[in-house]
């Protein structure tokens, strides 16, 4: 048995986008969506280079469904597509090439129609990389180099000050780089960010995801007025230091108050315990802690 694919909804496309922005996990986003993994997401964030493509909307002199309908109800009763235009407020031309597009008088349905409009609507315009061949050329030449776009996109300023057909801001080469689907910049371009990303992510991925960050963090800054100056005996103070071949050692110290030292001891001293430890990781950590 061939399981079907599950298609996402329009309205799940732009919760899924709106998570994405706010730094969700794929993972994450697949649970809020109620999917087995999270496949089906990131296969929507590579397609569009982790870029949210911009909400679609009709243009203002579209025909609306409201009004293909009329033109449905028109065609039923036997009125001419001049008597429908005038119904409407639009041009008989305008009617006329709506039915014919649309299979003519007998075929014509006002819900089809209305899809298929929407459907020709996603022709996509052609940005300026595609339509530039030197400009093209200049830009890929140095992403090679290894140039940043917000320094290709200085550059070109400053060397084509006067010819806005070979200016491009850095937005429109990062699009392009991970937008694969545009077909300008070609994907091994992509190794040459410093960052080495193949999509776009969130400012504050990390921030939401927990990566690169300690969860519940308390600042050593709010540590209390008695560890700071170390005249209270009994609190140890920790840290980590990392080695070649993966050694780890552990420091501990102390303060110890005067009266458990001698006379020719200054009036206050440390102790100090250097433990060896076998992983860096918080586990070991705190078993160290404990002792």
């Amino acid at each position: 048995m061939v399981a079907s694919r599950i298609w996402f909804t329009a309205a799940q496309k732009a919760e899924l986008w709106e998570r994405w922005k706010n730094g969700q996990s794929a993972a994450a986003i697949a649970r809020a969506l109620e999917r087995k993994n999270k496949t089906g997401v990131e296969r929507i964030a590579v397609l569009h280079g982790g870029i949210g493509p911009a909400p679609r909307r009709r243009a203002f002199a579209a025909l609306r469904l409201e009004e293909r309908e009329e033109i449905s109800r028109g065609i039923a009763v036997g009125r001419s597509i001049r008597q429908i235009a005038q119904r409407l407020g639009r041009t008989p031309s305008t009617v006329s090439r709506e039915i014919r597009r649309n299979g003519g008088s007998q075929a014509y349905r006002a819900n089809r129609a209305d899809r298929r409009a929407w459907e020709r609507a996603l022709r996509p315009k052609p940005c300026r990389l595609a339509q530039r061949r030197e400009l093209r050329w200049r830009v890929a030449q140095k992403l090679a180099l290894q140039w940043s776009p917000e320094q290709i996109s200085g550059w070109l300023k400053q060397e084509f000050a006067t010819q806005q057909d070979m200016q491009i801001s850095h937005e429109a080469i990062y699009r392009s780089l991970f937008i694969q689907t545009r077909g300008v910049l070609k994907k091994e371009l992509t190794a040459q960010l410093r960052t080495a990303r193949r999509m776009r992510r969130p400012k504050s991925h990390n921030a939401k995801s927990g990566q690169g960050h300690i969860l519940d963090m308390v600042s050593i800054r709010e540590r209390p007025a008695e560890i700071e100056d170390r005249a209270v005996p009994g609190h140890w103070e920790g840290d980590l230091l990392t080695g070649a071949n993966d050694t780890h050692i552990a420091p501990w110290s102390s303060a110890t108050p005067a009266s458990r030292c001698s006379s020719r001891s200054p009036a206050r001293t440390r102790r100090l315990l250097l433990l060896r430890l076998a992983s860096k990781s918080a586990s070991c950590l705190r078993s160290c802690d404990a002792h």
